[in-house]
């Protein structure tokens, strides 16, 4: 690392915290080069001012960074209209909903909606999951880098029930995710629960997944599958859309603002 400067060090440490979401100090020191000692000194400025947050040791992207990667402004979006988005869904299959995204190495349940006959589903919001068991976090995983995959699939996996998926049961199946654009978990996270789940995919990332869950005694069957997924894909595309309108509008606003200041 010798030749660059302070603010280029710092640039890079922040980097790669936006791209791999949880790590640690000796991680991101090993990688780019740089003695822990020093490394820890910049960490300590990055959370101070908001960029980093700390959870036993481990960092991910803090309110400041994510709002310089423009995260913070999707992840609002998704969280002011998923209730709603979910709603339909409950309204036309009949059960629980709930809007999933990733949070460094893990899932969060952003949102949930259900109807009056609900499957208590595991997922609460604001609640944390590893990415490893259910339809939701596992198509978060299909999509995230792959640093965020090792790291992972690298660490002890939880085993809710005895369906939940082994490391290699999982690895196996991330390229298959991608292709079908769809996962569907038997009893991985409740036993007797079969989840289903869609990426929304913007900018060419998943930014978030839906996720809709039953018991297998109304939801077990191919034709509901199939009926589930078809209302599923066609909410994902609305809220894509809808994404792609609020960045339109905030491009145009930028380019409005950089015209008058520049006049």
């Amino acid at each position: 690392m010798a030749g660059t400067t302070s603010f280029e060090r710092g640039l890079m440490i922040l980097s790669e915290i936006a791209d791999g979401g949880d790590t640690t100090v000796e991680s991101v020191a090993l990688k780019l080069g740089i003695p822990v000692s020093t490394t820890y000194r910049y960490f300590r400025q990055l959370r101070e001012h908001g960029f980093v947050q700390e959870d036993a040791g481990s960092y991910r992207p803090g309110h400041a960074l994510l709002a310089l990667s423009g995260r913070h402004l999707t992840q609002s979006h998704l969280a002011e209209v998923g209730t709603a988005v979910l709603k339909s869904i409950v309204d036309a299959v009949g059960e629980t909903a709930v809007m999933v995204i990733r949070v460094g190495t893990q899932a969060m349940c952003l949102r949930r909606a259900e109807p009056d006959k609900g499957f208590k589903y595991t997922f609460a919001v604001n609640e944390l999951l590893p990415l490893t068991a259910g339809a939701g976090p596992r198509t978060l995983l299909a999509w995230a880098p792959a640093d965020v995959v090792r790291q992972v699939l690298d660490g002890e996996l939880p085993r809710f029930t005895d369906n939940s998926p082994s490391a290699e049961q999982i690895l196996a199946t991330l390229s298959q995710i991608r292709t079908n654009g769809w996962v569907v978990s038997r009893g991985e996270l409740d036993p007797g629960a079969v989840s289903v789940a869609v990426p929304v995919i913007f900018d060419g990332e998943a930014v978030c997944a839906i996720n809709v869950a039953g018991p297998e005694s109304r939801c077990g069957s191919r034709s509901w599958l199939n009926s589930t997924l078809k209302t599923m894909n066609e909410a994902a595309e609305n809220l894509a859309a809808s994404l792609g309108s609020l960045a339109s509008q905030r491009t145009t606003r930028e380019a409005s603002d950089d015209a008058r200041y520049s006049a």
